[in-house]
């Protein structure tokens, strides 16, 4: 009863919100993180309610938990579905070039500017803290870009390199966070750098992900042959995200070697092979995605009800979030600018481009609860981020879509309700019997 009443609530407040961001030319997913924020322990999850009707603790948030895991691995499934071959022998140079660099970019950007200020102020931020932090400024918001791109149909070169470097920036920074952590453990352990934790599982973690999706993307297009109604192939597809989101969870340790998978890569490659081996992929996606429409909404109120506000409370922390926002802000810009000139893109796409990507959220909090191994400097890394996320988050879609439709790839909005279009289809009807 608690937890469908919870679930629709949030699922509501998101849809309702979203009729009043469409007023003032807002991207739907900041009306669901607003609404999660408003219905979230800080504003209406305060009050004495009856217990479902807003969420009065993080905790209360956090045992949604399985929503947030599945969502990411549809979101990482429709990504997939922009790695097509056809697609990559235009853009997938580029791609591969701006996605590494960008992220090398943001990460060196926000270390000098957080480093610097550690010799300024070295009672506020320590230098392992300035390290992780920099390593987690190279993770971007999948979630966010996809539901922009979306959202308005966005097409064009710019889009077309887009949906594939945010893909692959997360397989850079996983690399670059789990070898800038281990450097900072050892900084803060006063011991000497651990090899197996600092290259050895982060490389497991990304090929690993890689080769599990890509078998269960084999055994998806054999089951699919043996379905043929739209239905069923819907409903095998939801299957196999499901089980692919499931296999992810499985953690192993080998000779003291500690194996894990990534949710976003893992169904990232479940999609892409998928899309490459079966010949009816783009309609069984294409389904896929209206099933999962909800659940995206579900997905961002969540992000938005699980920000901690009391995290704002220290001034320190608040002029340090600045800092790192800035500073990321401006490494994501002069990395892809200078990298998409390199790789010879078009002019809008070197302008736009780096806007796309500031948007940060999943990935950055996911890394910043493990930095709380580092104890006070990692409760200060998550509090940073914590910060950051919420002013990406409501900023950040938007810089998204001007940024898109400055480059062009935005078309004004031709699209008619459903109501409408029925409306139109009775009085066609009409005229044609008068």
């Amino acid at each position: 009863m608690v937890v469908l009443l919870s679930v629709s609530i949030t699922l509501l407040a998101g849809l309702l919100l979203s009729r009043l961001a469409k007023l003032v030319k807002l991207p739907a997913v900041t009306a669901y993180i607003i609404a999660g924020i408003l219905i979230g322990p800080f504003c209406l999850g305060a009050l004495p309610l009856p217990e479902g009707i807003g969420f009065s603790s993080v905790e209360a948030v956090e045992s949604f938990k399985i929503i947030t895991e599945v969502a990411t691995g549809f979101i990482a499934f429709s990504i997939g579905n922009e790695f097509r071959l056809s697609a990559l022998k235009k853009t997938g140079k580029q791609a591969t070039v701006i996605g590494i660099l960008q992220a090398l970019a943001a990460t060196l950007v926000v270390d000098a500017a957080l480093i610097g200020l550690h010799f300024m102020m070295p009672d506020k931020i320590s230098l392992p803290a300035a390290i992780t932090l920099g390593a987690i400024a190279s993770a971007t918001a999948p979630a966010a870009t996809l539901m922009v791109v979306n959202q308005y149909k966005a097409k064009g070169p710019l889009t077309d390199l887009l949906l594939p470097i945010v893909a692959l920036d997360d397989a850079v920074g996983l690399v670059i966070f789990a070898v800038s952590f281990g450097i900072a453990k050892s900084m803060v352990g006063g011991g000497a750098l651990d090899f197996v934790s600092v290259i050895v599982e982060p490389l497991l973690e990304v090929a690993l992900s890689l080769v599990l999706g890509a078998i269960m993307g084999f055994i998806f297009h054999l089951t699919e042959r043996f379905f043929h109604s739209r239905s069923k192939r819907m409903s095998i597809s939801i299957a196999f995200v499901l089980l692919t989101v499931a296999l992810t969870t499985i953690k192993l340790e080998i000779g003291g070697v500690h194996i894990g998978f990534s949710t976003l890569l893992t169904c990232m490659m479940l999609g892409t092979v998928f899309c490459n081996v079966c010949d009816v992929s783009e309609e069984i996606m294409d389904r896929t995605e209206r099933w999962t429409a909800p659940l995206y909404v579900l997905f961002f109120a969540l992000s938005g009800a699980e920000l901690d506000f009391s995290a704002f409370a220290d001034l320190a922390i608040i002029g340090i979030g600045i800092v790192y926002i800035i500073a990321r802000c401006a490494g994501k810009y002069l990395g892809t600018l200078g990298s998409a000139k390199m790789a010879k893109c078009e002019s809008k796409v070197n302008k736009f481009l780096g806007i796309t990507l500031f948007p940060q959220a999943g990935v950055a909090l996911g890394m910043s609860l493990l930095a709380m191994e580092l104890g006070s400097d990692g409760t200060l890394i998550r509090n940073i981020v914590l910060f950051s996320v919420l002013v990406y988050e409501l900023v950040g879609p938007m810089l998204t879509k001007l940024a898109l439709q400055a480059a062009g790839e935005i078309k004004p909005e031709g699209k008619k309700s459903s109501r409408g279009a029925q409306d139109m289809s009775s009085g066609h009807r009409r005229h044609i019997k008068s």
